[in-house]
């Protein structure tokens, strides 16, 4: 029996390593542009960055900040969505609006959420929001939105690469997972081993392909072709998922776009993970949901987290002859797959020795993510569910409130001139 177990850890293993779209790789990874690529370009699109932002006040000008000095040759608008904030996240965006010289003035607007409606997801409702404000201001006929979220800072050249890649490679979508904050021990320990487990759930390179089926994207850096997003049925196609960034990956591809996701060299997350609860809440806020609340597919979960991670190491240490064997060629398979994430982070390579327990924290969270489901815990963020019904505007009441807010930013806009005259 133990050589049955040690023989499907090492096949599993050189199955996920030769073949599973070399989750384990650096690549790819989207660099600077050179200027060779400004010169390839005749016209740069226009671009509507969207910012939801819910209690960001640490990070939101930081962000804003980074968004609005972009070195991107074409015509882009930076919009942030306040989501019902009670930390003033948009009173600081505008104090620091009033703050810069009119040409950036201009760029940067911030707008409010309504009631969110029954059904909807907050942060899909604020992106909803920030597009149908965009759509009754300007074209957005051959255009791209760029989703992004409130605590990612973006180096100058971000926005004219990834608007580069999606061009030059005719993609529809550019995504990207952002450089994540690992510093203090919780974050050495668990962040680059989700980025790790992340890229073995959807590897890169079959998301990458057109022909794979497997579709993923990364909620902190997006850019979407407007065309693309009218051919889904907008952003209220996903208007109840909890992982947003997949689903919309998903539609893209199921509706005949190319796709690309990829490891960010020109973005970084400004979130901090202090506590090792901040490290668990992030795991099981969405890791039943990527289970789809399946008890069969928990339980097949933990059948092949123990063959991978657990019953190698065992074996190891408790048995000899050819059952060792077997037992150590998957125990060295699966942490030396660990060493180009370290490398990634600048980490020592000793981590991959504690791979095996950093699972066993990820298994359990897992299983704890799936007990809050069943004892009516609901998904939470920031202090509010996901999905919770909420005394929402119908459309007609939406775009009356929009068409308010459109007439008022008019209204300043001919009292400034009248001013300035």
């Amino acid at each position: 029996m133990m050589m049955i177990v040690a023989i499907c850890s090492f096949i599993i293993w050189i199955w996920l390593f030769l073949f599973h779209g070399r989750f384990w790789h650096r690549e790819p990874i989207l660099y600077p542009y050179s200027k060779s690529i400004i010169d390839s370009i005749e016209e740069w699109p226009d671009v509507f960055v969207i910012i939801p932002a819910r209690d960001e006040a640490e990070t939101i000008e930081r962000v804003a900040h980074s968004l609005l000095h972009q070195d991107y040759l074409g015509r882009y608008k930076v919009l942030v969505v306040d989501d019902a904030s009670t930390d003033h996240t948009g009173d600081i965006v505008r104090a620091y609006q009033k703050s810069l010289p009119s040409a950036f003035q201009n760029r940067l607007e911030v707008i409010e959420t309504a009631l969110r409606p029954a059904g909807w997801s907050g942060k899909l409702w604020a992106l909803s929001t920030g597009i149908d404000y965009i759509k009754q201001q300007y074209s957005t006929e051959n255009t791209f939105f760029f989703f992004t979220d409130a605590d990612i800072e973006h180096d100058s050249s971000h926005l004219t690469t990834l608007v580069h890649k999606a061009l030059v490679d005719q993609l529809d979508q550019v995504s990207e997972m952002v450089q994540l904050r690992c510093e203090n021990i919780y974050e050495k320990t668990f962040i680059p081993a989700f980025v790790y487990f992340f890229c073995m759930l959807y590897p890169f390179a079959q998301v990458n392909k057109k022909s794979s089926s497997v579709a993923a994207g990364a909620g902190g850096t997006v850019l979407l072709r407007s065309e693309m997003l009218e051919k889904i049925g907008g952003i209220a196609a996903l208007k109840s998922a909890l992982i947003d960034d997949v689903t919309l990956a998903s539609l893209v591809k199921q509706n005949g776009g190319n796709i690309y996701l990829g490891h960010s060299s020109l973005a970084r997350s400004l979130r901090p993970y202090e506590l090792l609860s901040d490290i668990w809440n992030m795991i099981t806020r969405t890791a039943y949901v990527q289970l789809r609340y399946s008890v069969p597919l928990l339980l097949l979960t933990i059948l092949l987290m123990s063959l991978m991670w657990f019953a190698p190491f065992i074996l190891m240490i408790t048995t000899h002859g050819l059952t060792q064997h077997f037992a150590i060629a998957a125990y060295c398979i699966s942490i030396g797959s660990f060493i180009p994430t370290l490398s990634r982070f600048r980490l020592s390579y000793l981590w991959i020795f504690a791979l095996p327990l950093i699972a066993l924290f990820y298994l359990l969270a897992t299983i704890g993510s799936a007990m809050n489901y069943y004892c009516g815990k609901g998904m939470m963020w920031k202090g509010r569910a996901y999905t919770d019904p909420a005394i929402g505007m119908d459309k007609k009441e939406l775009r009356i409130q929009l068409s308010d807010m459109i007439s008022s930013d008019q209204t300043q806009q001919t009292n400034a001139q009248s001013d300035n005259k």
